[in-house]
């Protein structure tokens, strides 16, 4: 079973705790805006435990020319460790991505100052098979990697603004 990890990271200009939260307790909608295949969040459900460890969401997308529209996936938060580390599990993958079913993210916060944070960015990508390993390949370190640089401006943009949280 193939898998790719690909990663970037940023510095924040914000306070550690605004780098940390804004990720995953922002709407879902700001971050996630699509990016050729893949298509743009539009809301979740059962996300009344978002936020906290095991808690999950279901995510949907709108559609594009490869996803009907509809339920996209089911996001659920693996590790959250205070202002240093989330790690969530994305499966139950109805998108389009060439055989890739399970996205292992994760968010790492490291403060360099008070209005300072370093933020690493990662996300293992686990495929079914490696019949159609070159269009995965292509996916994770190219596409993938691009999409995760827009999801990281969002964030950004959101983290500096000081942007409301859509959970605790």
């Amino acid at each position: 079973m193939p898998s790719f990890k690909v990663e970037i990271s940023d510095v924040f200009p914000c306070e550690l705790e605004r780098a940390f939260k804004t990720p995953m307790l922002c709407d879902i909608t700001k971050v996630h805006t699509g990016f050729l295949f893949m298509p743009k969040v539009t809301h979740c459900l059962d996300d009344e435990n978002w936020g906290k460890i095991a808690g999950s969401r279901r995510v949907f997308m709108a559609k594009t020319f490869t996803f009907k529209g509809g339920e996209a996936l089911l996001d659920t938060v693996i590790d959250r460790q205070e202002n240093q580390h989330w790690k969530i599990q994305v499966n139950q993958v109805q998108v389009f991505t060439f055989g890739i079913h399970t996205f292992i993210g994760e968010w790492i916060t490291t403060p360099i100052d008070a209005h300072t944070t370093q933020v690493r960015y990662q996300y293992t990508l686990e495929a079914k098979s490696g019949l159609l390993y070159p269009f995965q390949w292509f996916t994770a370190k190219v596409l993938w990697k691009i999409y995760m640089r827009r999801v990281m401006n969002n964030i950004r943009q959101l983290a500096i603004t000081k942007s409301p949280y859509s959970f605790d």
